[in-house]
């Protein structure tokens, strides 16, 4: 997982090995070896990669492309909750990793939002409530 993550980020954001020890402070044999798996750096580098490609050390490190849609690691605060069926009633089951993200409990009142080029969006009523009285304060 970590050497595909690494070797897939570092691509993403077009970097060489050569570049990436650069910013590490380390050899381009360095991250040669991060890639294949022969060693495997200590934590502070792994916090340091994490920032150089602004996501968590937790999805550096063990992200699974095949069970986020085949999708790369999503920058730090963005998530892939995965897939979900919408019912006859045109209702839809939040996974429990969303709900726990972002606190959702039931009873919890959701506000749907749209846009024809973008898509859906969800947001709890309190948060855009506190978002509105914030704007009127301006």
């Amino acid at each position: 997982m970590f050497a595909d993550n690494l070797i897939e980020l570092r691509k993403i954001n077009n970097l060489s090995q050569e570049e990436l020890a650069e910013k590490l402070g380390v050899t381009r044999q360095t991250i040669s070896k991060y890639e294949t798996g022969e060693s495997l750096p200590d934590i502070e580098k792994c916090a340091m990669l994490a920032d150089v490609f602004g996501v968590s050390v937790d999805d550096l490190i063990n992200y699974k492309k095949e069970e986020n849609l085949g999708l790369a690691v999503a920058p730090k605060g963005k998530h892939i909750f995965g897939m979900v069926k919408v019912g006859d009633k045109g209702q839809i089951v939040i996974p429990a990793k969303a709900r726990n993200v972002f606190d959702i409990k039931a009873g919890d009142n959701l506000i749907v939002l749209g846009d024809e080029g973008s898509g859906l969006a969800l947001i709890k009523e309190k948060g855009l409530l506190d978002l509105l009285n914030s704007a009127r304060q301006v």
